[in-house]
């Protein structure tokens, strides 16, 4: 493994840890906190510190070791965890990502100074409660200099750093006559064998005790073998250190807290020698503890690390794969799914009875196909986490503070779904909170909190995932919404538009009811976005507002991009297939069902509510279908800016998985064409792009695009 792959893995575990410390300050806020979760913050924002130490993020460690800190105070009790201190923990929070992502896109590290000064201020309570001024805290004065870290952008560690380092700390001891007594306590350690084969690195927590203060005595270097004999990745010396009376041994153990048994330590009173230690020097075993003291002193009592018996392995387990392989995987699935449809069509043209057999084998197929499939699959809850950040800096832009609730966060879906995710849901989120929310002072003469909610959620629901995003706020105003849309030449002034139709309008490009520009909103370039972004992904995008009571989006993606199911459907000389995360139903109508509209238009009754009939043949130029809605089948859609309507097919032939082939990569992109996919026979079939056949039909003055099928 490369060192480019190992730093891979730090910033996946930063990302990790980044929603572990999101989930624990959240619980903070809420008051729902107990101390196993300052612990795990803490742990979440310690990790992340060793890790920039061991590649070089020198403005990241400082400002993660500054943040430790003061949650270190929160921990041992000596700072309040009140209202203030949680925002200012999550404020620390978003500017380590800053620091995070600088660090893995190689940019500038972020201006930190001030809110570096907030935290070391925060970690110097009164009994009051409040935290004084925020200036400079002194730092401890060290026997030796330490030389200067290397900056963000050095690809390679400072040499002469170490240099430095290890000349102090491999110093010759002092005689035993000259030797001073330190007022402190002491510590011994030793890395055992394979500690930096295991990822360890001994330096960063000499480092750390250093910056508490603590001084090394001696450097013991007798299991140093010789130059033939060393092997870089195995340890050889031991340290003996003294610590100030005014550090914790608390504090000590919370640097050793990730080393494990890798790196045991022994502590003492400050006037044990090196020569009285319980095991030799050159011992490379854990060290049995020590004899305890006979009278009580200032230090703290001896005693030693346990050794952690070992744990019965995790109920969860993981491992990380190489997303390309796990791309082959999936491909070579969705062959197995193309040669198990091919033998169900040999089977039946030869008239071969196997159903037994076949059934197996489908079985199977649909098995591994879910187990490829859950391979790729995330928690939604990734996605979710990122929205607290992105209200609190809406907060401090619109001075709308918004409460959020989430439901179904370990709802899965594709990873690459998930990756496609986050933009439409920022920009969906950042127009709630700017369009949808009102003001605290409007909000309470509406008779509402002062505090708008937000709630999103995810469900699975037939095979395809539904997420919302809702607010309690204003709702949309129809008649501003067509006024507006009018006026920038969207729709004739004469339209007569549903409720339905009216709140598509605001997915056209460049349409927008802010009164003014602003850094969140008012162009008319968020929600086009959202529904294209929707659109390629597969999906559909709908809408549900009441004026005054709020309003819901709702987004359908399918689960995967690779393998959907669908209807294979017969219309003229044409087999093609139609996705059945689209399809509400399909019927044979009675005429009396079908009323025309105008010379070619007709209408279909559906349980007292008309809709209109699309027929596909005339959209692909198929020849010898059926004409009349009564000779054939309809099949009733849901679409995103046309609402629902009915397709008007020779014969559904089947209902199955298919997998998706795109024309991008093997022939060109075609309008009304969503992909292309292998029958069973060998042929292959077009994928209806349902929201561009229905929307074309349905008339120019809902087409807000110029959409044009033409044939493959």
């Amino acid at each position: 493994m490369t060192p480019e792959d190992i730093q891979a893995i730090f910033f996946v575990e930063c990302e990790e840890a980044q929603s572990a410390a999101e989930a624990g300050l959240a619980a903070c806020r809420a008051g729902t906190q107990d101390a196993d979760t300052i612990h795990a913050v803490f742990r979440a924002i310690h990790s992340i510190k060793g890790g920039a130490g061991a590649f070089g993020f020198a403005a990241l460690q400082t400002f993660a070791h500054g943040f430790e800190t003061l949650l270190s105070e929160v921990r041992e009790g000596n700072a309040p965890l009140n209202p203030p201190l949680v925002d200012l923990l999550l404020r620390a929070l978003d500017k380590l990502a800053d620091h995070v992502t600088a660090a893995r896109e190689g940019a500038a590290s972020p201006q930190d100074s001030a809110l570096l000064m907030e935290l070391e201020a925060a970690a110097r309570y009164d009994a009051a409660g409040r935290f004084d001024a925020p200036v400079a805290k002194p730092k401890a004065k060290k026997a030796t200099p330490k030389a200067a870290a290397p900056s963000p952008t050095d690809s390679a560690r400072d040499d002469s750093a170490l240099d430095a380092l290890l000349a102090e700390l491999s110093a010759p001891s002092p005689a035993p006559g000259d030797q001073p007594r330190e007022q402190g306590w002491q510590i011994w350690l030793r890395p055992l064998a394979g500690a930096m084969r295991n990822g360890g690195e001994p330096l960063l927590l000499l480092r750390e005790l250093s910056e508490l203060g603590a001084v090394c005595l001696q450097c013991d270097t007798s299991a140093v073998p010789g130059l033939d004999d060393l092997d870089p990745d195995q340890a050889y010396l031991g340290w003996t250190f003294v610590v100030p009376k005014s550090v914790s041994e608390a504090s000590v153990r919370e640097i050793f807290d990730f080393a494990g048994d890798d790196c045991p330590i022994t502590i003492g009173e400050g006037d044990t020698k090196w020569a009285d230690m319980p095991y030799r020097p050159a011992a490379l075993s854990p060290p049995p503890p020590p004899p305890a003291a006979e009278a009580p002193g200032e230090a703290p009592q001896i005693d030693t690390v346990p050794a952690k018996t070992p744990a019965a392995p995790p109920v969860g387990q993981s491992i990380r794969i190489d997303l390309l392989k796990l791309d082959k995987l999936i491909d070579t699935v969705g062959e197995l799914v193309i040669a198990q449809a091919m033998l169900a069509q040999r089977l039946h043209n030869d008239g071969v009875a196997a159903n037994e057999e076949f059934n197996m084998l489908e079985g199977l197929t649909r098995d591994i196909q879910d187990s490829a499939m859950s391979i790729r699959a995330q928690p939604i809850g990734s996605v979710f986490s990122r929205v607290p950040r992105i209200l609190r800096e809406l907060a401090a832009s619109t001075g709308k503070h918004v409460t959020l609730k989430t439901s179904g966060e370990a709802t899965e879906l594709d990873k690459t779904v998930i990756e496609r995710l986050g933009e439409p849901l920022t920009h969906l989120i950042r127009n709630a909170v700017d369009h949808g929310i009102e003001k605290p002072d409007e909000r309470l003469a509406r008779g509402k909190s002062a505090d708008g909610t937000l709630t999103l959620s995810a469900e699975h629901r037939s095979g395809h995932i539904l997420i919302r995003i809702a607010d309690d706020g204003a709702g949309i105003d129809h008649t501003r919404v067509l006024a507006k849309a009018v006026e920038k030449g969207i729709v004739a002034a004469d339209a007569a538009l549903t409720k339905e139709e009216i709140e598509s309008l605001i997915f056209a490009p460049g349409f927008s009811t802010a009164a003014s520009i602003t850094n969140v909103s008012g162009r008319g370039v968020g929600m086009d976005v959202v529904r294209q972004n929707v659109k390629e992904l597969g999906g559909r995008i709908t809408i549900d507002s009441t004026l005054g009571k709020g309003t819901t989006f709702t987004l359908t993606l399918p689960l995967t991009l690779a393998i959907s199911d669908g209807m294979i459907v017969k219309v003229g000389d044409q087999t093609l297939v139609v996705p059945l995360a689209h399809v509400v139903e399909s019927l044979r109508p009675a005429p009396a069902d079908v009323q025309g509209m105008g010379v070619e238009s007709m209408m279909l009754n559906v349980r007292g509510r008309f809709i209109p009939v699309v027929s596909v043949a005339h959209a692909v130029g198929a020849l010898g279908a059926v004409e009349r809605p009564e000779q054939g089948v309809l099949i009733v859609v849901e679409t995103e800016s046309a609402g629902q309507a009915a397709l008007l097919v020779d014969n559904i032939w089947d209902q199955r998985q298919f997998v998706i082939k795109s024309l991008d990569t093997h022939y060109r992109s075609v309008e009304g064409v969503a992909g292309a996919t292998i029958l069973g026979d060998g042929r292959v079939a077009l994928i209806l792009n349902v929201d561009t056949l229905v929307a074309r039909a349905a008339g120019p003055r809902l087409t807000l695009e110029p959409i044009g099928l033409e044939a493959a």
